[in-house]
């Protein structure tokens, strides 16, 4: 884990789960393609360690095993997206070994039952028995576009129910303090809900909606200056200011 990635850092955006993590560093960073936990009700985060896999092969996994870390995420991928087993058994038995976090696999798993017993998590696109070859080397410690998002090495990746995000290394920490924002706003709202206000008031939506002059472009503008404001990204768009 490099120096600007600090342990504490990582768990506290494990903690907070990848929607809370998304929105707070404005709606950047989702890896947004359907994933299958193999362990569901996990939430775990950790410095990418990639392989991006020749088409249809695997032999790329083999070598960055050397480099996995513990306390990292392994990211398996390839040019195009096919439910081709990347990954399975004796490869999650060496991930073990190695100490990672979670496998987030951008094709197939197999033996996905014994794959399930690992204490780290595994999310993948399909589970699939098709074997993959060994015949084209591929990448090591490379930037990856997975879902609309790039990641590179050493940037955490968050993995819960929910799916995948990603947040780049140099933002980490700015991240971080967006997510403690974004939490300590939610829990205040979370008790208002729970006293028995509405957000459909807080938010200014049945003022607009029942305004005789109101448009829609009108009802937009309500719920945004209604709401507290939120925490700001760490540099990009600013965060939604819907909190569901």
């Amino acid at each position: 884990m490099s120096a600007a990635v600090t342990a504490a850092a990582v768990q506290e955006l494990a903690a907070a789960g990848v929607a809370t993590v998304y929105e707070a560093y404005g709606r950047r960073g989702l890896l947004d393609v359907e994933w299958t936990p193999l362990q569901p009700g996990r939430r775990i985060a950790g410095p990418a360690r990639i392989a991006r896999c020749g088409q249809g092969d695997n032999r790329a996994v083999h070598e960055v095993m050397p480099h996995l870390r513990p306390g990292e995420v392994l990211v398996l991928t390839m040019p195009r997206p096919e439910p081709v087993a990347l990954f399975g058994d004796l490869l999650a038995t060496q991930a073990a070994a190695r100490g990672a976090a979670g496998v987030l696999v951008d094709a197939a798993v197999r033996d996905s039952a014994d794959l399930a017993r690992f204490e780290y998590g595994v999310w993948t696109r399909w589970r699939r028995a098709r074997g993959a070859t060994k015949d084209e080397r591929g990448s090591v410690n490379v930037p990856v576009e997975i879902g609309g998002t790039t990641v590179a090495p050493g940037d955490v990746v968050v993995l819960d129910d929910d799916g995948a995000t990603a947040v780049a290394a140099a933002d980490v920490e700015a991240a971080v303090e967006a997510v403690r924002q974004r939490i300590t706003k939610e829990e205040g709202l979370r008790e208002r809900w729970a006293a028995g206000e509405f957000s459909y008031d807080a938010y200014g939506m049945r003022a607009a909606d029942e305004s005789p002059r109101a448009a829609p472009a009108e009802h937009a503008g309500a719920r945004e200056q209604a709401e507290p404001a939120g925490p700001k990204a760490p540099s990009g768009p600013a965060e939604s200011e819907a909190v569901t």
